[in-house]
């Protein structure tokens, strides 16, 4: 009998937010390939069963607006009902928007912190008292490119992911001795539907790939790949990281004097 892959998460249970399409829908369907039963979260039913169709290892859809006040609480329940325990959390669930810094307004930076900051860490604080009992568990955000280097007319979504980058070192550190692993992905320009707008303006397209070191653009599965190493045995002795998945441009920008 070969022995059973690190990178295996067969027999664990993982919850996955904004799992109805780009990212959130690509880890979810690696998350199954991978072994684990998957609970999937977002607002839209008819995108969360088509993505649930494809998986293979009982999914649980959970309808719900993670940027309600009670939805964290809420989903954390219905899923440890349903599954009995989490082992693996991904926080993707988020929102971005791109505007000129001094036309944000009060709400706007609120809509953006309570989903993509305040929420994401009550979800998370729901679910860490099982995987401490547990004895073991992996944590997963979805950062940004823009929480790492300066990027304009996103302020409020940088300032968000750079809290989340913040709170994972922080719960590394506080729930490490439980077993519990809690790390970051910062995805750089991905081909999702947030991109649409801007890939169709002339030039963007060329602009981002000169300012990436495999002058490509990043496509969901990419991130899903990391995602699930994070997950898994194989970074066992990974936590308050947060690794940019983003072809280097995080880490060669400046070099090209650009912007994304």
């Amino acid at each position: 009998m070969s022995a059973r892959s690190p990178f295996s998460l067969e027999g664990r249970t993982a919850l996955a937010t904004g799992a109805s399409r780009g990212i959130g829908a690509a880890i979810a369907r690696a998350l199954d390939q991978a072994g684990a039963r998957v609970a999937l979260v977002a607002r839209s039913r008819d995108q969360l069963d088509r993505v649930a169709s494809s998986l293979t290892h009982e999914p649980f859809v959970v309808l719900a607006d993670l940027a309600d006040d009670d939805a964290p609480a809420s989903v954390a329940s219905r899923v440890i009902d349903a599954l009995g325990r989490v082992d693996v959390l991904v926080n993707n669930a988020g929102i971005g928007v791109r505007a000129p810094s001094v036309d944000l307004d009060g709400p706007t930076i609120d809509r953006i912190h309570q989903l993509n900051v305040r929420n994401l860490l009550l979800l998370t604080t729901a679910l860490l008292p099982g995987m401490v009992e547990h004895g073991r568990g992996s944590v997963i955000n979805v950062s940004s490119v823009s929480g790492r280097v300066g990027t304009p007319r996103r302020a409020a979504y940088a300032a968000s992911k750079g809290a989340v980058d913040a709170l994972t070192r922080s719960l590394a550190m506080e729930y490490g001795p439980a077993g519990v692993r809690v790390n970051s992905v910062a995805p750089g320009a991905i081909v999702t539907a947030m991109w649409e707008r801007n890939r169709s303006v002339d030039g963007v397209i060329e602009q981002i790939e000169a300012q990436t070191a495999l002058r490509r653009w990043g496509v969901p599965e990419d991130v899903a790949d990391v995602v699930v190493f994070l997950a898994s045995d194989a970074a066992r002795y990974v936590t308050a990281q947060t690794i940019e998945v983003d072809g280097g441009m995080a880490s060669t920008l400046d070099l090209y004097g650009g912007s994304v």
